[in-house]
């Protein structure tokens, strides 16, 4: 099995923030060469690899969509040198204090280095200052003077998370982006065990763009491929301190398989068969309403498509330092590839909602 980890830590040591996503498609551009018969780029800037199946044509195909797109945050405002921002995507601002952050100056055309600060409690209105912060207050300190930061920064210039990814103990890793860049490593795993196994069904992996903010790139991937089926690959809230209840899952103990009506059972019950034949350890997770991922989008696309989640387990999300197993990444990656070589020539005939 190959070890994704000088992967995965290449793509979260980048930004390419929701509708930015050029500096990470590059990296998983050169990734995924080797591993699909041709690549292609969407109008939305979604990467299009296909993987030919051997079946008679035309053929049947799976989408699998792992959006490569991450939270991060844009200039609102510049007063006395000291960056305001807003975010892309939803952030936690609670431990986005003391954070380095890199600021994509237009005016200048640099990469510079900042951190985000927040004024002292005593400075702040009446009672902001008990507590969490709101990000209203925090501030991004460049640690130019007020007349080098007009020169250099404009409001709308992008600012990313700068954490470094961390290699921890019990064979996780901590960075900022795992969201959902640990499922982009998912499937890069899905493709490789691909290149030497035999499937019926063409498979298009797809890196898509703006699911943080629009799920644009997606849908309209899906609208322009016109899949058989759909998969979104995405991540999960992971049981830590203070969130142990139905909703979240233990990290290390495999991927989730969703149930709700964004999952459609034939396929849900698919995967599980499929998992327990493999021996790959999965959790059922309930998504009662929409599942929060590409799914949404792709599932209402044209006449509709029979879609399906598998989500992995993530600490902290949505903050600089998220937590990932690479276990569950290569289970999940696994498990996409033994639920491809599953379909048979008719599969899509099989598929009824009951």
């Amino acid at each position: 099995m190959t070890d994704i980890l000088p992967f995965l830590k290449s793509i979260i040591s980048v930004s390419g923030l929701s509708a930015y996503e050029a500096p990470v498609a590059r990296l998983i551009e050169n990734q995924w060469k080797p591993l699909v018969d041709e690549i292609t780029v969407s109008r939305m800037g979604s990467l299009h690899g296909l993987k030919s199946g051997n079946g008679k044509s035309p053929r049947p195909s799976v989408l699998i969509a792992t959006h490569m797109d991450a939270i991060g945050l844009m200039v609102s405002r510049i007063v006395d040198g000291f960056l305001h921002i807003t975010e892309i995507g939803s952030i936690d601002p609670r431990v986005l204090p003391g954070t380095p952050v890199i600021v994509y100056a237009s005016g200048s055309g640099e990469d510079l280095p900042g951190v985000i600060a927040m004024p002292p409690a005593n400075l702040l209105p009446g009672g902001k200052g008990n507590g969490a912060v709101g990000l209203q207050y925090l501030l991004v300190d460049t640690g130019l003077t007020p007349r080098e930061v007009s020169k250099r920064v404009r409001v709308g210039d992008l600012v990313a998370f700068n954490t470094e990814p961390v290699q921890m103990s019990g064979e996780t890793v901590s960075g900022h982006s795992l969201d959902n860049r640990a499922s982009v490593a998912a499937l890069t795993v899905c493709l490789e065990e691909l290149k030497s196994r035999s499937h019926i069904w063409d498979v298009w992996a797809v890196a898509s763009t703006q699911e943080e903010v629009t799920y644009g790139g997606a849908q309209t991937s899906a609208f322009h491929l016109r899949p058989s089926i759909a998969i979104a690959v995405d991540v999960t809230y992971g049981k830590g301190p203070g969130a142990n209840g139905w909703n979240t899952f233990d990290v290390g103990k495999g991927p989730t398989l969703a149930v709700g009506p964004n999952a459609h059972p034939f396929l849900h019950e698919r995967f599980k068969d499929v998992a327990k034949k493999a021996e790959i350890p999965f959790a059922i997770e309930p998504m009662p309403e929409y599942s929060l991922t590409d799914v949404d989008a792709m599932q209402v696309t044209a006449a509709g498509v029979p879609t399906m989640i598998v989500s992995i387990p993530l600490r902290n999300m949505h903050t600089p330092v998220e937590l990932v197993s690479l276990k569950d990444i290569q289970r999940a990656g696994r498990l996409l590839a033994e639920f491809v070589v599953s379909l048979e020539e008719d599969f899509v005939e099989m598929i009824v909602w009951e």
